[in-house]
């Protein structure tokens, strides 16, 4: 009888603990609490916990912009708040490159045999209550192991395609055997600029003078991928240049909370799409260390990489055979 006792407890035990996490990929909408307005933005929280602290990644669709950032904060296990100060997000009036309004999260954990919801609300600081409402947000958790980019399964919209915003990059297609990277926006002023044939060759010389560690091999679905960079720790400056199969893509970019974005075209013709990272400088806090986010539509994919003045971080991407 006590044996039985006891697997009850352990096993109820494990169920209450399972479910204080707030662990795991949330999806929903916030809407906005301004009278006579029905404007509403898709979102998703990305969270890993850590004891009473929280990271990952929020994101957000609005009109036709698609903004991401990495965020950190606390979870408050006996409140079961999840609190997350400073994302930017963009005023309910304004354009997809229009004014954005520093907000704070607040949300409660709600756990249920049916389901798990994470209940409430952005609001800005009292120097901004008045210009930016608050955003009422109810969250569901994404059940799926497979599918992490659960904002795109959203009953409201159905099935989106992210499209390329002005500050992002798109690599296409390889041509005398190099990638072409352009901006998003032609006159984008974030664009890299053209490099001379000296410059790119010193900046080649430079990546295989280094070290190469190769942190993963990948899976792609499709012939394309979306890969996002962040600074992993304290925005301190980090700049990075990324390369795709040796090729440089990206050049002296700064990473920020910011997701810094490229859409990709793999090269076919390779068996392995090789992504490498090449630290510019160490930032105030070294290493150079970034978060890679990289998304076929089908998976998602997080990997943490460091780079040196030495040392080089890469990843390798396969297209799965169809």
């Amino acid at each position: 009888m006590l044996r039985i006792i006891f697997v009850c407890y352990f096993f109820i035990f494990a169920i209450s603990s399972f479910a204080q996490s707030v662990t795991g990929s949330w999806y929903g909408k916030a809407d906005v609490s301004s009278i006579n307005n029905a404007s509403n933005y898709l979102t998703e929280l990305i969270l890993r916990q850590k004891g009473d602290e929280v990271e990952g990644i929020f994101a957000y669709y609005f009109k036709d912009s698609y903004q991401s950032f990495f965020v950190r904060g606390t979870y408050d296990k006996n409140s079961r708040e999840v609190h997350i100060k400073n994302i930017p997000v963009l005023h309910y009036t304004g354009s997809s490159n229009g004014i954005e309004c520093p907000m704070n999260f607040l949300g409660i954990l709600m756990v249920s045999q049916v389901k798990s919801t994470l209940t409430g609300y952005f609001y800005s600081d009292d120097k901004y209550k008045y210009t930016c409402p608050e955003l009422r947000v109810t969250m569901n958790i994404d059940g799926s192991e497979n599918n992490q980019d659960s904002i795109l399964k959203t009953s409201i919209t159905g099935k989106k395609i992210w499209k390329p915003q002005m500050e992002d990059f798109i690599v296409t297609n390889a041509v005398n055997e190099k990638p072409v990277t352009i901006a998003a926006d032609a006159i984008n002023e974030k664009a890299t600029e053209q490099l001379t044939a000296s410059a790119e060759k010193k900046l080649i010389e430079k990546l295989e003078k280094r070290t190469t560690i190769y942190s993963k091999e990948l899976l792609i679905e499709g012939d394309s991928a979306r890969i996002s960079f962040y600074d992993n720790g304290d925005v301190d400056g980090d700049i990075i240049s990324v390369f795709l199969n040796k090729n440089p893509v990206l050049v002296k970019q700064e990473l920020s909370t910011r997701s810094l974005n490229i859409y990709l075209s793999l090269d076919s013709t390779k068996e392995f799409n090789e992504v490498s990272m090449m630290a510019e400088n160490l930032g105030k806090y070294p290493p150079n260390t970034a978060l890679m986010v990289i998304s076929d539509g089908i998976n998602r994919y997080e990997i943490y990489l460091s780079s040196s003045l030495t040392q080089n971080a890469a990843v390798r991407l396969k297209r799965k055979s169809k």
